[in-house]
Parts: structure tokens; sequence; C-alpha cells
């Protein structure tokens, strides 16, 4: 075995805002779909984070800030009382074992399906553009709905849903929240000018598609203060639907990401790329040039080894890297990688659906 240590400060201590972190390594949100109908956590839930909670940070999986926000089925809920109280377990698990965890908040905006949505209603969008591809509902795989364009006087409703879900998280006992405002949902959707074609102040220039992101993520710092909350950005990420990148994706990201510096977040998480596919970009797109606009903490993320990471940090390219699929399969990722110890990879099969089984059965390693 190795001592990775001598080399990196990847397993030292840092600090995130307020969030004081013991090692540099996250756990990216990674969906996992083993939520009951209610999107309520359990004791299930609890085990399966509390295990990997040697994380400098967990970023808890996409959770549905409202029944209108949910787009598949068996994920979880953070609107409700009972879900609340659910999730609190799992911080208190994580809490106890040492860990850091904040939760991430998710509305999927056009990618749903009526069969997921409140009495059958169409999924809302910031324009009537349907997207690409199949949802999962508990009748199985069907077809993403036709979405219907938000009202501008509903918007404030939606911002209303993250300073709800968000004053929830607090009431759970998260360290914080990250806005998820990536992988082309909602926030990402009013973003890029492939599916936004409204008229009225949310749309049109890049600084009026800028507005609901900038202004949702303002509403979460009034519950939470601004060094509690970070966000995430994927420029070029084509899922949920096949989404192109916007038509300037340096203007736009150039743009956001200077405004968000005036916000003073705890840390911006980034694709670096396209979400576990690819590092690859758009020619004319330099993700280097965009991350380096934050001013605060960086988390990168996509497609990381520990010798890319070392390498990262090292040109001081990353605070922090995150892994996803890798912490699936090895609950102690980061004392793997410490010690250059061998990793476990998860069959896809296990990603997705079920009980413990390729859920909180696999075990540390042998050292």
């Amino acid at each position: 075995m190795i001592d990775n240590t001598t080399h990196t400060d990847l397993f030292k201590p840092t600090q995130f805002g307020a969030i004081k972190l013991a090692n540099r390594i996250a756990m990216a949100p990674v969906t996992r779909s083993r939520y009951a109908e209610d999107g309520i956590p359990n004791e299930l839930h609890a085990t399966y984070y509390a295990q990997r909670a040697s994380a400098g940070l967990i970023i808890a999986e996409a959770t549905n800030i409202s029944a209108q926000g949910r787009g598949y089925a068996a994920t979880p809920g953070i609107w409700s009382d009972e879900q609340t109280a659910g999730w609190k377990k799992v911080t208190d698990a994580v809490h106890a074992e040492g860990g850091k965890i904040v939760l991430q908040l998710w509305h999927v905006g056009r990618f749903s399906s009526v069969e997921l949505q409140p009495n059958g209603q169409a999924p809302v969008a910031p324009s009537a553009i349907k997207a690409q591809g199949n949802t999962y509902t508990t009748e199985g795989f069907v077809p993403v709905s036709m979405p219907r364009a938000l009202e501008t006087d509903e918007i404030p409703g939606i911002i209303e849903q993250y300073r709800v879900a968000a004053r929830n998280a607090k009431h759970a006992g998260f360290d914080g929240v990250e806005v998820h405002s990536a992988n082309s949902y909602l926030l990402d959707q009013f973003l890029r000018d492939s599916t936004n074609q409204r008229t009225d102040q949310y749309g049109g220039s890049i600084e009026n598609r800028a507005r609901l992101t900038l202004e949702v993520t303002r509403a979460v710092i009034e519950i939470w203060g601004n060094d509690r909350v970070g966000i995430r950005l994927s420029p070029v990420t084509p899922d949920a639907g096949n989404t192109p990148p916007d038509s300037n994706v340096m203007g736009l990201f150039g743009y956001l990401i200077p405004e968000l510096n005036t916000l003073d977040l705890a840390y911006m998480h980034f694709v670096e790329g396209a979400t576990a596919t690819s590092r690859e970009v758009p020619e004319g797109i330099d993700m280097d040039s965009l991350s380096g606009l934050f001013k605060g903490p960086y988390i990168g993320n996509n497609n990381y080894d520990l010798e890319m990471a070392i390498e990262r940090r090292a040109q001081n390219k990353i605070d922090a890297v995150a892994f996803g699929r890798l912490f699936i399969s090895n609950p102690d990722l980061v004392e793997r990688l410490r010690r250059g110890a061998a990793l476990t990879i998860a069959p896809r099969e296990s990603y997705y659906g079920g009980g413990a089984k390729g859920y909180i059965d696999w075990p540390n390693a042998s050292y």
C-alpha cells in the first residue's frame, strides 16, 4: 500500500464557506431510485449515506422540491413534513459518523410525464418545447410529456417552492444545500436558448435567461445564508432530453458565474464536460476558463480518477473533486484512494431501483 497524503492535500481538511470538511473529496449526487412513491427517506437510506460519511462532503442525491418538480418514480422529496423527518434520520446518521451532508434541490421542469404530475397535469417549462426520451414511472418507462410554458405570474411560486424546500432541508439537519441548475432540468432549461424562447423578463437576453437561477439562489440564501449554499452548473451536458447547449456557452456562463460571485457562495460544483459520459467539449468552449471565473471554492466533477484529481489540484484548477459512481461500490472510497487500494466497480444493473442489495452491502476494503 502507498500513502497518497504525501504528495497532495486532497486528503487534508479544508473549509467551504461555513462548512468544515475533513478532506477535499466529495460524494457527488447520485440518483439511486430506491424510494417509495411518497419520497420519504428511511433507515435504508440513512445506512447508505452513513457508510459514505468519510467523504469530505456528501452532496445527497437530487431531491424533488415539490410534487410538480418530480420527473422520475422512486426519487426522494423535501416538500412535506414526513419527507423532512425522513431526511433527519439520514443527517443524524451521517453526523454520528463525523460526516457533512448537503441536499441538492431539484425541479426537473419539462423532463417529466403526466403520470408523475399532480392530477395528471402537464409538466412545466420555460417554453412549450417537448424533450426527447423516456422517463421512469411506476408502470415502467414512458415517453416524457409535452410541457406547458410557465406564465410569468407563476414564477414567484416556483421560487417559493425552492424557498420551502430549503427551509425543510434546514429543519432536516443538513449542513447546507446545493441549487441544481444543471443537467437540463428546470433552471438549466431557463438558461439555455435551446429550451427558453420566452419574450418576458425571463427570456431573450443572457441576463434575462440567467434571472431565475440567480433569483432562486438568492431565495435559498435567505434561508441558509450564503456560506452554506452551493450551486451546480453543467454548461454542455445534454442530459434529460438531449438538450443542446446554449448557442453562446462562453457568453452565458461568462455572465452567470461573475454574478454568482457577488453572492459569495460556499462553493460551485461544475460538470467539466457531459455528465457521466465525456470530458470532451464542443469547439470554442473552454471549461477551465469558465470555472476559473469563480472566486470561491470549486468542486470539479466528471470522469475523474485519482491521478487526474491530484494533477488538477496541484495546478490549482480545483479545490475539491467529486466522485459519483465510485462511491456506489466503495463506501470507504476516501481511504481506498488515500492508500492506493483496489477499487470495486459496480455493475450498471445495481445503479437504480431495488432494495439493500447493491446499495448498502458493499464492503469496506481490508487494509
